[in-house]
């Protein structure tokens, strides 16, 4: 064993035992759409006198911290994204009306002296001309409020009678405490008592003491409590308190039709104060745990039978050094995990889904270092066996670090330009990326190294799996197709291709998701059956007459709308429950229209910066005509992706968005692979002809192109098997995208770059050793000196 095999198994075990300690020891933090729960976005507004900008927004998120705190939700998670947005985690709520009418409302408190009757309309009449209704964060209609002067303003009272009120003498600002309580000897009923703030105190006792000077039953003895704009108690001044005298107590009682929760709902708003600037639900969504549970239960079946599946695959294609990949694999599950644990990432279902590929694309580098060996020892057959091994490792290094750092980059852009649990998936996606060229690189030469020493391995090759040339390329190599003596030919079929799925996008339309819509979306299990022609009427005779109903799952049922605030889905869901039973929530999703029109927009900038970034490496990297050659490819894969989508009517969402982003970095992998191999073997025979040097490496890296994305392959039909609707989609959508995109590295980018390279004047590769800037080169320009002889011990 050489030192550099010992070192690499000395560093392999290391970071395995590791591994192991921290998956024994911690456990994984996991998103609610996996535990069960609702997660809300709330997006700060400017009021008339504050701007929504970073300061402001985090006293907002403090004010809300304190009212969720009160409400009992167990570990709670408020975290400030960007400059105005707030997202709050609530795990197990299931129900979050009362949470959203908590959250969002903005709990404006102040106390008016009544002027008297109003002249503007009540509640229930027609606003006044010039004034509109406006929209709470729930999509309810709130009654307008009038000016009748400056600084007053008219407002029905809880009789629905108009009040003309005064300026405001007192704001919730001056409110020291308040309690919900329960008057069960008066018969009052739930009321909130209100504790003042000295000052605010002597505030309160020259208000009450200015009514006390009008008669009794005169509105003017009344004083105006408002919520929001909205009166919530408008009491006489009792008539034992003397004219300029008030009350000196510094409390006060607001009593109303309460219930028990309003009661306490109210108090809460007030103690906690009012919300620095105004903020709107832009997202809600909530799961159900069943939902979550099933989706971690179906990863983990998928990426065992997914993880078997691939380490038999290559066992049979590699045998001994394809059983020592499989381990190498089985190292790299425990290690990938393990640093999603060590560095606390939060693990979502797009993550998830992220982690369980990543297994799949694993034993990419081992299959290119496999590859290579075996053209190493069928060139020169009397070359050991570990020789062989080693200038495999060395060859095939270029080729994996371009195909890796093409999926890091996806990677990053899923994170930087998703949003939500997508970002998510970027994550464990590079996690999977930087641990697989460990896992190659490290573990899986070290074994195959120590195996490649042992005579038993080295002389019986049938055994090592890189001892003789593959099945697939001797067959290849002995019927050596002429695939690129007429280039263009390739071209008009793919062309023909993207034809027909533009045809598709065209003729069928892309169904795009709640999410670039913006809507609700929710999925309901009812415990009779209830069929899509039945759930959908039921709907319309409760008025829910532009409900799309769909089935979903095991016989679920999804019911899209347009705008529809919480209390409309809870109508909703008891239109259903008399159909079908007891009738549960599975999945809720709410979106903003103003979310929806940005979450669109940054998908299509996600997919433009995408191409221009690929385009960018691949042209630094390689040849222009390469670089171009290969995003062509890309988007051909992309439209292809999105066009069978819209013929198969599947929904374009956030998760799509995350697979097509996938499926980019993918095809510019499979591209740079065979670029990498046509770049060497032309600098290494430059006089040869383009076509010809392109068909030799197209059938060269067949072999690896197959053997990889039969990995995958594995993986993901698992995944759009067993993974349920959450998951179906994204494999389906990844399934098309590897079998484009092993068409299009082939087929559309070999002869594109063909048909660049007949007006690209640039001259062929420099040979392999022999650049610009290589070891080897800046050997030549060292003179020696002229006392060396040259001789080395």
């Amino acid at each position: 064993m050489t030192r550099a095999t010992a070192v690499r198994a000395v560093l392999a075990v290391a970071v395995l035992l590791a591994s192991v300690v921290i998956t024994l020891t911690m456990s994984p933090r996991l998103g609610l759409d996996l535990q069960g729960g609702t997660r809300i976005v709330l997006q700060a507004h400017d009021s008339d006198t504050v701007t929504a900008d970073r300061e402001t927004t985090d006293r907002t998120l403090e004010v809300l911290r304190q009212r969720i705190d009160s409400l009992g939700v167990s570990e709670p998670t408020l975290t400030r994204s960007g400059e105005d947005r707030i997202i709050v985690e609530l795990p197990d709520v299931q129900d979050p009306r009362q949470a959203a009418e908590v959250i969002g409302r903005t709990a404006q408190l102040s106390f008016h002296a009544v002027e008297g009757p109003g002249t503007g309309k009540p509640e229930t009449g027609e606003p006044p001309a010039g004034d509109s209704e406006t929209e709470g964060t729930d999509g309810r209609k709130k009654p307008p409020a009038s000016d009748t002067g400056p600084g007053d303003l008219t407002l029905p009272d809880e009789q629905g009678r108009s009040l003309a009120l005064g300026p405001s003498r007192l704001s919730g600002a001056g409110v020291d405490d308040a309690t919900a309580a329960f008057d069960a000897q008066g018969g009052a009923g739930w009321s909130v008592s209100l504790t003042f703030h000295k000052d605010a105190g002597q505030d309160w006792k020259k208000l009450t003491g200015e009514a006390a000077c009008h008669p009794a039953g005169d509105d003017r003895r009344r004083v105006a409590i408002v919520l929001d704009e909205k009166v919530i108690s408008s009491p006489q001044v009792d008539p034992s308190v003397g004219c300029r005298v008030g009350l000196p107590s510094g409390t006060t009682q607001i009593t109303g039709s309460f219930s028990a929760d309003e009661a306490r709902d109210l108090a809460l708003l007030i103690k906690g104060g009012a919300l620095p600037v105004p903020v709107e639900i832009v997202e809600q969504r909530t799961v159900g745990p069943t939902l979550g549970a099933a989706a971690i239960e179906a990863s983990a079946q998928a990426a065992l039978i997914g993880a078997a599946a691939t380490a038999l695959f290559i066992t049979v294609v590699y045998r001994l050094f394809g059983a020592l990949a499989a381990v190498a694999l089985g190292a790299y599950g425990v290690i990938s995990y393990a640093a999603l644990l060590a560095l606390g990432v939060t693990l979502t279902l797009p993550g998830l889904a992220g982690f369980v590929l990543a297994i799949g694309m694993a034993v990419d580098a081992n299959v290119l270092v496999f590859e290579r060996a075996r053209e190493e020892c069928a060139d020169r057959p009397k070359r050991s066996l570990r020789s062989a091994l080693t200038t495999g490792f060395q060859k095939a290094w270029s080729a994996v670090a371009d195909s890796n750092a093409t999926t890091l980059i996806a990677a990053g852009l899923l994170f930087f330009l998703g949003s939500g649990p997508v970002k998510g998936f970027g994550v464990t996606l590079a996690i999977g990326v930087v641990a697989s060229m460990f896992s190659a690189l490290v573990i899986a030469r070290a074994l195959t190294e120590i195996a490649a020493n042992r005579r038993f391995v080295s002389d019986y090759r049938g055994v090592n799996g890189i001892g003789r040339p593959g099945a697939v390329r001797a067959w290849l190599v002995r019927k050596d197709p002429r695939l690129f003596r007429r280039p263009l030919r390739w071209l008009v079929v793919s062309a023909a291709l993207v034809a027909v799925a533009v045809a598709g996008i065209v003729v069928r339309g892309i169904d795009l998701g709640v999410e670039f819509t913006g809507g609700r979306l929710v999925e309901y299990s009812t415990s009779r059956p209830v069929d899509v022609e039945t759930a959908r009427d039921t709907l319309a005779a409760a008025g829910f007459k532009d409900a799309e109903v769909t089935t979903a799952g095991d016989g679920d049922l999804s019911v899209r709308t347009g705008k529809l605030d919480n209390d409309g889905e809870h109508a909703l869901r008891s239109a259903l429950a008399e159909e079908g039973g007891e009738t549960k929530k599975v999945r809720d999703e709410l979106i903003g229209p103003s979310l929806g029109d940005e979450l669109r927009r940054n998908a299509l900038i996600a997919l433009g910066v995408a191409v221009a970034v690929q385009l960018a490496y691949l042209a630094v990297r390689f040849r222009w005509t390469f670089a171009v050659a290969s995003v062509v490819a890309m988007v051909h894969d992309v439209i292809l992706v999105v066009g069978a989508f819209a013929w198969l009517g599947r929904p374009v969402d956030g998760i799509f968005l995350a697979a097509l982003l996938t499926v980019i970095g993918y095809s510019v992998n499979d591209s740079v692979v065979v670029f990498d191999r046509v770049r060497e073997l032309w600098g290494a025979n430059r006089k040869t002809p383009l076509d010809t040097i392109a068909r030799r490496a197209v059938l060269q890296t067949v072999p690896r192109t197959v053997n990889t994305g039969m990995g995958a392959l594995f993986i993901l039909a698992a995944l759009a098997v067993l993974g349920g609707d959450s998951l179906a989609d994204f494999a389906i959508a990844l399934l098309i995208g590897i079998v484009v995109g092993t068409w299009s590295s082939v087929f559309t980018a070999v002869p594109g770059a063909l048909a660049l390279e007949r007006s690209a004047k640039a001259p062929p590769p420099p040979a392999p050793g022999k650049g610009k800037g290589t070891a080897r080169g800046k050997a030549r320009t060292v003179r020696r000196d002229p006392l060396d002889n040259g001789a080395r011990v």
